[in-house]
């Protein structure tokens, strides 16, 4: 006990710089709104006794480097560097204010660089301003998205237009790189920096989800996942705010650029989910993802969606049928294209599912595949049989051929009878190669069972066709005996004329 009060005792002074604290800007300093959670508040005795930072005018000065004073004067001067990168430009014209957007760009590569080494350290002032500034640049209004320029007068697809690339990025990949340094930073304390990165900060960052620049949407991406990760208190915020925007693109809108970089972060949330799964993660799976296979421009993200989709069965087997009702749920009647993309993604899901989750949803499921099979679109034909060149899709099918051959079997025969295209011939006869390997009796059980159904389709085909001789008999005899009765009883009408 002695030892350890001896040791207290000798503590070392904490460092002048860490508890340094600038006054506040004047009136004149940029107006950034930004709600924070909580703030500090100083006595008045503390304050005195430290320099002012000057007001800002608005004018872009240029100001010493931060290495070039010395410690005790380095907090004021970020200051004013922060209150120099909050001005705006406007990045169209590049002739102007060419100067001043070059200091800009300067400032915020040192701030940048001194974040990252960790040289100066940031009080709780300093970092609100950081938000500040970095708020007052990123928050913004979006410009129109491209299809809304046309008004849709050209019926344009806006995943064909152009790539747009904002012309102040420049400038903006610098601030999204200093908020980066700034949350991975070793420096940065959790408790400290959730006060500024609160909840209507991460709203805001999820906005800017639907900005139209594709190297935006990557900053932010790496930005929400880090932010997820270090602040856990945001994390049930975060996944809420994620669902309310795609709930309003697949119900309402049907239009967000940036659904493929948030289904990226999804994938990494539910890749950490722990068991036995929570039921709100269920609810999401089966109110969210699922549903969102129908939109149209599901091709643009479906790579991500499918991605989530298999973690889920991954994380627990007994999803796989929750999965695949729902994706025969929202299956595609006329968009090849993305019958394609369920068949492909159905295959994934299958490689995760067990036995006992296959059986329950096998009947539907190859209802559907049958259809898929004898489709005369090559490419969904083709994507459907593929599946036989799966190992564990045909254990499954085999050990419930008995089911499966039976659902399928005509559609096998169409394709070989009248096909078009010589690669499903191929593919459809290897697959009947297969049944045939797998048990010959039930194929031919199959066999009868089909040119019996063909047997009875003739004679109610001819059944048809004698009926309808029958009926065009009986109307040629009923017209010629109305022909007749009419002219006779015509010519009685002339004779009484006359």
């Amino acid at each position: 006990m002695f030892n350890k009060l001896m040791k207290i005792g000798h503590r070392k002074p904490s460092k002048p710089e860490a508890v340094e604290l600038p006054i506040p800007a004047g009136p004149n300093a940029p107006n950034v709104t930004v709600n924070h959670a909580s703030r500090i508040s100083n006595g008045p005795s503390q304050l005195t006794a430290l320099p002012s930072v000057p007001p800002n005018s608005g004018v872009v000065e240029i100001l010493p480097m931060l290495n070039d004073v010395p410690l005790s004067e380095r907090h004021v001067l970020f200051i004013r560097k922060l209150y120099t990168c909050c001005i705006q430009f406007d990045f169209i014209d590049t002739m102007m204010c060419a100067r001043e957007k070059e200091i800009k760009r300067q400032t915020l590569s040192e701030l940048i660089d001194l974040v990252r080494s960790g040289s100066c350290k940031l009080n709780e002032i300093m970092q609100e301003e950081l938000i500040k500034m970095i708020s007052a640049n990123i928050f913004r209004c979006l410009p129109p998205a491209t299809h809304e320029n046309t008004g849709g007068q050209n019926g344009g697809d806006p995943e064909e237009d152009d790539v747009f690339l904002d012309p102040s990025w420049p400038h903006l990949q610098l601030v999204y790189e200093l908020l980066l340094r700034y949350i991975v930073s070793q420096e940065t304390d959790t408790k400290i920096a959730k006060r500024y990165l609160d909840h209507t900060f991460v709203s805001k960052l999820l906005d800017i989800f639907d900005s139209e620049d594709i190297r935006e949407r990557d900053y932010l991406k790496t930005i929400l996942h880090r932010i997820y990760g270090k602040f856990m208190v945001h994390r049930p915020f975060i996944r809420n705010l994620i669902s309310n925007i795609l709930y309003r693109f697949i119900f309402e809108t049907e239009r967000h650029n940036g659904i493929a970089e948030i289904l990226e972060i999804l994938g990494s949330i539910i890749n950490g989910f722990a068991l036995p799964m929570k039921e709100e993660h269920k609810l999401f799976l089966s109110r969210v993802l699922i549903p969102l296979h129908k939109p149209k421009s599901v091709s643009t993200y479906h790579t991500q969606l499918s991605y989530c989709i298999t973690q889920y069965v991954e994380k627990d087997y007994r999803l796989a049928d929750v999965v695949i009702r729902g994706l025969l749920k929202y299956w595609p009647l006329t968009n090849c294209g993305k019958e394609v993309l369920f068949l492909g993604e159905l295959e994934e899901v299958l490689d995760c599912t067990q036995q006992a989750e296959f059986q329950r949803c096998m009947v539907p499921l190859f209802k559907q595949i049958g259809r898929s099979i004898k489709s005369s679109h090559f490419q969904v034909a083709e994507r459907a049989l593929f599946w036989w060149n799966n190992e564990h899709i045909v254990d499954l099918i085999a050990e419930n051929r008995q089911v499966i051959l039976p659902l399928i079997f005509d559609a096998l025969e169409g394709n070989m009878k009248g096909h078009w295209n010589q690669a499903i011939l191929g593919l459809t006869s290897n697959v009947r190669r297969m049944f045939e390997e797998m048990d010959f009796e039930l194929y031919e059980e199959c066999q009868k069972k089909y040119d019996e159904k063909l047997a009875k389709v003739d004679e109610v085909e001819e059944e048809r066709e004698t009926t309808w001789r029958k009926i065009e008999n009986v109307a040629g005899t009923e017209k010629l005996e109305y022909e007749d009765e009419t002219s006779h009883q015509r010519k009685k009408s002339l004779i009484a004329f006359w």
